[in-house]
């Protein structure tokens, strides 16, 4: 087992980024070894968000493009599960917008856990936004694995991206989660106006709720939203972002999720030499990947490259 470098992370940001991408891969081969980690997710609710987060284009609060329709019906949702495990994804996630879900519709997502773990033969997980300890055992009871719930990004940027609801609520709802007996998945999105050390921050809050998987996305700036005009993430932040997760969250997987595309671009495999590990394939909330077969090409590609 590698030393975990927690400890010492702070004297890494004064690291080039070649010197620190070095210790993120060695610290990746040694933890995980060549495993790539794959999910993709399914939007089955989409738009009128009553929260305000100042990246999201299915907030109610913007005028944006974003599609909007209600609950999707069971059958689309598995035949989306066995889409994802034919694909190799390793887990499938149900994702709805809004604050939370209740009521009938937390009923027919539960209804749709069970169909997906009786006909699909994948592991699900969701993102159903702030929920409480009776709604997560539940959904456990349903046949849930694993909740999704980004913190998206470190407790003193929050309230400048979200003011509808706090950082405090985002680690209760992952804590809660825990304690019901479901992994967790958690992380957030970089390139909303934070500086390295609150990317660290967010980083080491992961760390302190022991998160089983974190999603790393780039921001997208969607147009109609308050962020639509940020300045991009540069290439060498968004790699020095990814190694820095991955010294502090040494075994658990970085998942590239949304953004990987536009703002890594031809750096993708680059990022994979950062200590990145897994990826979401076939698509995100209200954008689409990249071709399937192109991921799965990269995939073992990047393997060979890792064990050469």
């Amino acid at each position: 087992m590698a030393e975990n470098p927690a400890g010492d992370i702070d004297k890494f940001i004064s690291l080039s980024t070649r010197e620190l991408m070095n210790k993120a891969l060695d610290v990746k081969l040694t933890e995980r070894g060549d495993r790539v980690s794959l999910c993709s997710i399914i939007n089955a609710k989409s738009g009128r968000c009553s929260e305000d987060c100042a990246f999201c284009s299915q907030s109610s609060h913007y005028r944006t493009d974003a599609p909007v329709y209600p609950l999707k019906d069971k059958d689309d949702v598995v035949s989306a599960a066995r889409k994802a495990r034919d694909i190799g994804a390793g887990h499938f996630s149900i994702v709805t917008s809004g604050r939370s879900l209740s009521g009938e519709d937390l009923k027919r997502v539960a209804d749709m856990i069970s169909a997906i773990k009786d006909r699909a033969a994948v592991r699900v997980c969701a993102s159903l936004g702030i929920l409480g300890k009776g709604e997560l055992t539940f959904l456990k009871e349903a046949g849930l694995v694993r909740y999704h719930h980004n913190l998206e990004s470190s407790s003193r940027h929050f309230p400048k991206v979200v003011s509808s609801h706090s950082f405090a609520q985002r680690t209760a709802v992952v804590k809660a989660a825990r304690e019901v007996g479901l992994e967790i998945c958690s992380g957030g999105i970089i390139g909303l106006g934070e500086d390295e050390t609150e990317r660290l921050s967010l980083a080491r809050s992961l760390a302190e709720l022991e998160v089983d998987s974190v999603p790393l996305n780039i921001l997208i700036p969607f147009p109609g939203t308050p962020l639509a005009d940020i300045s991009p993430l540069s290439v060498c932040d968004a790699l020095r972002a990814i190694a820095l997760f991955r010294l502090i969250l040494p075994g658990v997987p970085i998942r590239l999720a949304a953004g990987r595309e536009s703002v890594l671009a031809d750096f993708l495999s680059t990022a994979f030499m950062a200590g990145a590990d897994g990826m979401m394939i076939g698509g995100y909330l209200t954008r689409r990947g990249r071709p399937v077969f192109q991921d799965l090409k990269f995939i073992n590609d990047i393997r060979k490259l890792w064990k050469s």
